[in-house]
């Protein structure tokens, strides 16, 4: 394990801040042009109901139990009959498996309530079920800033497949005495939708 020194936010793959400041990474699962809540309320509901007909492309909806992210939404023709009906593809937002769904657009379908937040990393811990090579599982100790609490609920996650290697060689390389990064502090971004919260991206920052 490697002990942190001291000491948010789009959701694109790579963007770097000036030299000396903060570089950042994301996973491109979660853009900024979907809405996220920065902090989960007490008692906040984990789905909430909509109308289909009003769920856009980037949205979110609850396929087969899941938290999905809309790619895309076609409407077909009202039928002679019967409503019009709204076809979605998705991709959960954990996982990265595509769904599908057809809902008639004047019906109620769910969406999940998802929350973003970010944490400094105190630890990295690689156990018996990760390693150098294949980080993911290791167990991370992480400080909420805005709270003072430490949450020791986190793993390096296994999608997408860079991530927790980049995550743990970043951590390593804050550790060092020289190098670029040496000094700097890491922190995590993580999603968290219907009672599971995962890392889906990081930045250092001297």
């Amino acid at each position: 394990a490697f002990s942190a020194a001291s000491s948010v936010e789009s959701f694109a793959r790579r963007s770097c801040s000036p030299p000396g400041l903060s570089q950042t990474h994301f996973f491109n699962m979660a853009d900024d042009d979907v809405e996220t809540f920065d902090n989960e309320g007490a008692g906040a509901s984990l789905t909430i109901p909509m109308e289909a007909g009003q769920i856009r492309k980037g949205g979110y909806i609850v396929i087969q139990n899941r938290p999905c992210k809309v790619e895309n939404v076609s409407t077909s023709k009202t039928g002679k009959h019967g409503h019009a009906k709204c076809n979605f593809v998705a991709k959960d937002i954990f996982t990265g498996k595509r769904y599908e769904d057809i809902v008639p657009s004047t019906h109620s379908t769910t969406v999940p309530n998802v929350f973003r937040s970010e944490y400094m990393v105190l630890d990295i811990e690689l156990g018996d079920d990760a390693s150098e090579a294949n980080p993911s599982g290791a167990r991370l100790s992480c400080l909420d800033e805005a709270s003072g609490e430490e949450n020791n609920t986190l793993s390096l996650p296994d999608f997408p497949d860079s991530l927790a290697s980049d995550i743990y060689n970043t951590f390593k390389e804050t550790q060092e005495e020289t190098g670029d990064k040496a000094g700097h502090t890491l922190f995590v971004q993580c999603l968290k939708a219907m009672d599971h919260e995962q890392v889906v991206g990081f930045r250092s920052e001297s």
